[in-house]
């Protein structure tokens, strides 16, 4: 008789709350670090009662210092735990960066594999929650630029806890990107216990025919919305949400664009040096006798990302996709 996994439908927060949970009850080198991450739970509760549950010396609250706190989190790394430090909002991490880039990433190298640094870095993002300025940049660009280090973006509740437990096995760095709009945006049924979700693996949200639609976020949602209501018009759009930023998952990439001949890729980072082109690389390198138009892009403005109401204004939303989808269709 077949084993039903039980369930319990979750927010993106409450799937992050019980993937730390299910990885602190696991393994005993694991700890979780950051400012007010203890008692306070977290600014957006992630780690609510976990201080309760596993005592201040696995959940720590740490001064206000990024460079400090990920300093310390590399030297518990390098020493045999596996920290989970969490950076407020990704905004706040350059102060930490030069950490990140110049110790996180190079150990392993550096000690010619003597070191390693399994740690996570978890960081909410992205603006849709009207926050104030430097709260809701999408700077992930600055890191899949960095070898040495992974960085994932879980779209749903369910890739958020298996992403989350799967990053906190790896054996090397990995950047965990938790979309601000979306930690409260929906629930979904998520296993309890462990299970894992593949880093490097994109997702199929939505098979179409006519043109891909790459994004990974908040805009793996957006585009989900977009495709739905260019159904209606007959144009068929497939969805290929990436989850993981670095590395690639370049099959999936070409795989789907060799299949429908077009690309339009959505990121709402600024569109100077942001991940797109990268996607666009990708797909010049697999795929470009099979397009049927120019790769488009839809993204962020390059100016600071504007806080409060503004910030509607610069999101990429779904008119602004069925705009480029039309375009490429069109050709």
């Amino acid at each position: 008789m077949e084993m039903r996994v039980k369930t319990n439908k979750l927010t993106m927060v409450q799937a992050v709350t019980d993937g730390l949970r299910t990885m602190l009850q696991k393994k005993e080198e694991v700890v979780l670090l950051g400012e007010d991450i203890g008692s306070n739970g977290g600014v957006f509760r992630a780690t609510e009662g976990l201080m309760e549950e596993f005592g201040e010396e696995r959940v720590m609250d740490t001064p206000l210092s990024e460079a400090g706190l990920m300093g310390t989190a590399i030297g518990m790394a390098i020493n045999g735990m596996i920290p989970v430090a969490e950076i407020q909002f990704l905004g706040f991490i350059y102060p930490a960066y030069e950490q990140i880039a110049t110790h996180a990433t190079r150990i392993r190298m550096r000690t010619m594999g003597e070191y390693t640094v399994p740690m996570v870095i978890r960081a909410p993002y992205g603006a849709g929650i009207r926050a104030p300025e430097i709260h809701s940049d999408s700077a992930e660009a600055l890191f899949t630029h960095m070898p040495g280090m992974k960085v994932v973006c879980p779209s749903s509740p369910y890739d958020a806890k298996g992403l989350l437990i799967a990053s906190i096995e790896d054996p090397d760095p990995v950047l965990f990107l938790e979309p601000l709009k979306l930690y409260r945006a929906g629930k979904e049924e998520v296993p309890e216990g462990e299970y894992r979700v593949e880093i490097g693996k994109a997702a199929r949200r939505r098979e179409g025919s006519d043109v891909t639609l790459i994004a990974w976020g908040a805009m793996a949602a957006q585009a989900s919305k977009a495709a739905e209501k260019l159904e209606q018009s007959g144009v068929s759009c497939e969805v290929i949400d990436l989850r993981t930023l670095y590395p690639l998952d370049k099959e999936a990439i070409a795989e789907s664009v060799q299949k429908t001949g077009r690309a339009v890729i959505v990121q709402e980072a600024h569109a100077t040096g942001g991940l797109a082109n990268d996607v666009m690389g990708v797909i010049n390198d697999t795929s470009f006798l099979y397009l049927r138009a120019p790769i488009t892009r839809v993204s962020g403005f390059d100016v600071p990302v504007p806080f409060f109401s503004l910030e509607e204004h610069y999101l990429p939303d779904t008119e602004r996709i069925i705009q480029a989808v039309e375009k490429v269709i069109h050709y």
